[in-house]
């Protein structure tokens, strides 16, 4: 297993992302587009992708929030290595770099119909704080936080 970190997506991240916004597509329903628009992969400079040998597995990344925090987007594993820990490895990899760069706390939104994505967040140490921003309106959604410090 290896994670590297991307500062420009390459080809096996994209590959993933776009089979996560397929899996999204069909959870979110008709909120997929509201969703999307705020997960563009040209306004996020922070990557991390897990592979398994050659094969990319795991992603993750985040974006500046303000001064002192980050938001977690694109996490993705693929479905048939769920449960073996490369997201918990992403998710390391990307707090372990959000802290580098001077972040102590972590927020991210998820959908409640990802009850894995939830259930995942919970086991990490992440709680859930009030919605935010453009989520605020959205009952699908559910927001986490975490202190990194």
């Amino acid at each position: 297993m290896e994670a590297i970190r991307l500062t420009v997506p390459n080809g096996d991240l994209k590959a993933l992302i776009k089979e996560l916004d397929a899996y999204l597509k069909v959870t979110d329903q008709d909120e997929h587009d509201y969703y999307n628009q705020y997960n563009t992969l040209d306004s996020i400079k922070h990557f991390v992708l897990v592979y398994e040998g050659t094969e990319a597995v795991a992603c993750g990344a985040f974006r500046k929030y303000d001064a002192s925090t980050v938001e977690v987007k694109r996490m993705y594993t693929k479905p048939n290595h769920r449960g073996i820990g490369y997201g918990i490895i992403a998710l390391n990899k990307l707090e372990a770099w959000a802290a580098e760069e001077g972040a102590t706390n972590v927020i991210l939104e998820t959908g409640k119909r990802q009850k894995e994505a939830i259930l995942f967040y919970e086991k990490c140490g992440y709680h859930k704080i009030p919605k935010y921003d453009q989520y605020k309106e959205m009952e699908n959604s559910v927001c986490f936080g975490k202190r990194l410090v």
